[in-house]
């Protein structure tokens, strides 16, 4: 039939991808309420049957304009008649004169095996899945590809049963059944009504772990974990997770599972961490493969968190969706931040928040501070794929969390259940949340809302003042957030700030006002505001911006003795932390002029006194105390500057390494050797042993070269786990010990068929500090084990180079960035969304010296001229270069 519809060819008139508004967003003029898919499946032709129940919603005459890239239209029928009123346009299909309600079937063929930007259908090894958030289901069949377009779905699928053994798609299995030709079929129906974007189909010869989950209700949940073959034995810790989950979200938020079976398939192809789809959630392996010889500790809780993550999706982002994808954070935040929370309630709350600060300080920021700068909810966007920021789900998370602190947990709570009331089964806004959470809390949240449309790190700058005679102290609190790229004008925002005052003996001073006690979150609301304190009987030292209560960054002058004082009083864990941090701070800043100058780098005995205190501390959590030991990254300590000197970090970050390893050597010897554990466990007290030790062992490496070579050799060699295994190997190539290569060497004949467990590997060589590493990543491109296929080897390897280091990356000849032109040059036809991942270190160019900017320019104008240049790049590419 094809060759005789009438189809008219159009492209765009424009050569540049075009900017779209938040605030042009308008209703669609049809909507689809069920669709019934076949796929009959095939590697390198599948022939896609949509049959849509469509309704339209605008105008009498309006235009049905459906979405479709990279599709081979075969025929078009409304209400079971050919239908030759449309149009072809590059990636949309337009059809026009059609009735208020009608049947369409679309049938179309797309081409898996060529499919290698991952979006879509696309193979995965030898299995078949699919990715569609944010718009991938148009590069399927043509369609309304917008969430706000919310339809009940209903999927068959016929494949080669040989091939594909596995048939999965969203929601319960209904029915089945084999065909001629060893093919077979199977149909799955989807109750609940959902955007494309939650769509999956996913075939696939596995290995399948089984369960099940009893709810509240006594409803039996199916759940199943689908892995490659031969990897059944590393799914158990993922199953747990997944009932940990379940679990968790019924006690927690009152939320209960509402299919009859919940799956999970791990694919080692894929361009994100994981996806909700409705009822069968795609997994990169990463975040469901562990056992205890090739995960780490991070990995297992990796994998708890991301597990959770997706899982409580299913309300937070399922049944109530987001209108348009500018409401992403609306889904995105409130979920980060219950995974947070769980992860928190089912671990250590404090070490939880510590790593989630650390992502904050040492990624949002920088992020805040580019050319790509934006509000949670941004107001415009060219390529969708940009917007899946660190902003948008953790900075969005610290929002919805700042909400949690103004309400407390039971009003929260009662916020997010009337938001659901509200919202279920619908696409919603944030405003709605928000107005949700204002509704059944009382607490007027106007000012709030600025959170959502502001961009841009606040800068909190706290100045004191005690009156001995009065007995009263007074804090001053300003706020300013610097111009971004995207906003030059800012107000102020509702900031809340938590404190606590402590008497010089580690008391706790109740906060009074106006002869009440009031709470230690005050309220922050204007450029500047005075709080005064009464009954304050003794000078005190403050506590400030406990829990990280906001994400802004805090000017106070702290001195040496109040921040070594809170190191060791402070009530909260989190507070204990960031008083050491704060004190590194204070020396790294001094020492890193210093290298500018070319003096001789230093740090004063009593900050290695303070940090020896907490490592003799045997009172002290051994998690928080790895935590408090652990240096700030390079990246963390580049925000600590406008203009930032890699090299001088590097140097200094070394110094001071170098420095409290020579000061407690024998302090973390003796640590060392007191934690040692008898076998391999999976609990959170071990974990901590575990994670102080091997910090030991790390400072240790920076000590004795000889007495270090012994130690780390004996402690790879005898592992029984990869938590103790790389950490010895990281360490060894840290510090540049004999043993390095040996290790390395190693590690690589034992697992080089393992990509998973080879992408630590890559890590570690990418961010070595050696001076011939950017020789070393470039003969890694050739490695046996290695693939520009794959996107977690692409960003063990490159991305690790350009993002994890910024001394070698930003190489003053400039070595490093025609390194990433030449991989992003590949990487742009092959796979747009991770090429745009990569390409963040560059177009933050205005933060570095004029040399440096101007080869990164160049590096720029280079990418720009590429033919093709997908938009995903162009974005952020003409972003930096207009900045």
């Amino acid at each position: 039939m094809t060759d005789q519809l009438q189809t008219e060819q159009q492209t765009d008139a424009t050569s540049q991808p075009q900017v779209k508004y938040r605030h042009d967003y308008r209703a669609p003029d049809y909507t689809i309420t069920d669709i019934d898919l076949d796929f009959d499946l095939d590697a390198q032709t599948t022939t896609v049957t949509a049959v849509s129940q469509i309704k339209r919603l605008g105008a009498e005459g309006a235009a049905l304009v459906l979405d479709g890239e990279d599709l081979t239209l075969i025929s078009l029928k409304v209400n079971g008649q050919d239908w030759p009123n449309y149009q072809l346009r590059e990636s949309q299909l337009v059809i026009n004169g059609l009735p208020e309600a009608f049947e369409l079937k679309v049938v179309n063929k797309i081409h898996p095996a060529k499919n290698t930007a991952l979006e879509g259908l696309y193979l995965s090894g030898e299995a078949l899945c699919t990715q569609c958030e944010a718009e991938g289901f148009r590069h399927i069949t043509y369609y309304l590809d917008r969430p706000d377009v919310l339809a009940r779905f209903t999927t068959r699928i016929v494949a080669d049963k040989s091939l594909y053994p596995y048939l999965l798609s969203n929601g319960n299995r209904v029915d089945g059944g084999e065909l001629e030709g060893g093919r077979h079929w199977i149909k799955w129906q989807d109750p609940f009504p959902k955007p494309c974007y939650l769509f999956a189909v996913v075939a696939g010869d596995f290995d399948v772990l089984r369960d099940k989950f009893v709810t509240r209700s006594g409803r039996d949940i199916a759940l199943e974990i689908f892995v490659d073959r031969g990897n059944l034995d590393r799914a158990g810790w993922a199953m747990e997770s997944l009932k940990q989950s379940m679990k968790w979200d019924e006690t927690r938020f009152n939320l209960e599972y509402d299919l009859d079976i919940f799956m999970i398939v791990a694919v080692d192809f894929f361009n994100m961490g994981a996806m909700e789809n409705k009822g069968l959630n795609v997994f990169n392996s990463k975040y469901v493969l562990a056992k205890a010889e090739t995960a780490t500790d991070k990995d297992y809780l990796g994998i708890e968190a991301v597990i959770g993550h997706e899982y409580f999706h299913n309300w937070t982002g399922n049944r109530v969706t987001c209108r348009d994808w500018f409401q992403l954070s609306l889904k995105e935040g409130l979920t980060v931040f219950r995974d947070q929370e769980f992860s928190s309630d089912l671990g250590s709350r404090s070490v939880n928040r510590i790593d989630n600060v650390r992502v904050m300080r040492g990624a949002q920021f920088a992020e805040d501070a580019s050319p790509m700068a934006h509000p949670i909810r941004p107001d415009k966007v060219i390529e969708m794929n940009n917007f899946y920021t660190l902003t948008v789900y953790d900075k969005g998370s610290e929002v919805i969390r700042m909400m949690h602190t103004l309400l407390g947990e039971q009003q929260f709570q009662a916020g997010i259940q009337l938001y659901f009331e509200r919202h279920d089964g619908s696409a919603a806004t944030c405003d709605d949340f928000v107005q949700a959470m204002e509704d059944a809390s009382n607490v007027d949240l106007s000012l709030f809302r600025r959170w959502y449309s502001q961009s841009g790190t606040p800068i909190l700058t706290v100045r004191d003042d005690y009156d001995v005679e009065k007995q009263t102290y007074t804090l001053t609190v300003s706020q300013k957030t610097p111009p971004t790229a995207d906003q030059k004008e800012k107000l102020p925002l509702h900031i809340p700030l938590d404190i606590e005052l402590y008497d010089p003996q580690g008391g706790v001073i109740e906060l009074k006002q106006s002869g009440q006690k009031v709470s230690n979150v005050l309220n922050v609301t204007e450029a500047e505001q005075t709080f005064v304190f009464e009954d304050v009987a003794y000078q005190p030292i403050p506590s400030l911006l406990r829990e990280f209560s906001a994400p802004v960054k805090l000017d106070y002058k702290y001195g040496d003795h109040q921040l070594t004082f809170l190191m060791k009083h402070a009530t909260n864990d989190f507070s204990r932390w960031d008083a050491a941090q704060s004190l590194l701070a204070i020396y790294i800043k001094l020492n890193v002029a210093r290298h500018q100058q070319k003096q001789p780098l230093s740090l004063p005995l009593h900050v290695a006194d303070a940090f020896r205190a907490v490592l003799l501390d045997e009172s002290i959590d051994p998690a928080l105390a790895a935590q408090i030991l652990t240096l700030p990254s390079e990246n963390e300590i580049a925000e600590l500057f406008d203009i930032i000197d890699p090299e001088a970090i590097s140097a200094v970050h070394e110094s001071i390494t170098r420095c409290l390893a020579g000061e407690m050597a024998d302090e973390f010897l003796a640590v060392y050797h007191a934690n040692r554990l008898p076998s391999y466990r999976v609990e959170h007290a071990d974990i901590g042993k575990r994670s102080l030790r091997n910090v030991c062992l790390r400072y240790l490496a920076f000590a004795d070269a000889a007495q270090a070579d012994k130690l780390v050799s004996a402690q790879f060699e005898s592992a029984d786990n990869m938590t103790d295994s790389l950490a010895a190997m990281s360490a060894a190539v840290a510090a540049d010990l004999p043993c390095r290569d040996r290790l390395l060497s190693a590690y690589d004949e034992r697992w080089h068929q393992d990509g998973l467990v080879m992408d630590k590997w890559f890590i570690l060589q990418a961010t070595s500090p050696a001076q011939d590493v950017l020789k070393q990543v470039r003969a890694l491109l050739s490695h046996r084990s290695f693939s520009m296929g794959n996107p977690n080897r692409i960003r063990s390897l490159i991305g690790a180079f350009a993002q994890g280091n910024p001394a070698a990356f930003h190489a003053a000849d400039g070595s490093g960035y025609a390194f990433l032109v030449e991989m992003l040059t590949d990487l742009n036809t092959r796979n747009p969304q991770v090429a745009a991942r990569m390409v963040e270190p560059l177009i933050r160019l205005k933060r570095y010296d004029e040399n440096r900017q101007n080869l990164m320019r160049q590096a720029l104008q280079t990418l720009k001229g590429l033919e093709n240049l997908s938009g995903d790049l162009y974005e952020k590419i003409s972003k930096a270069l207009d900045a």
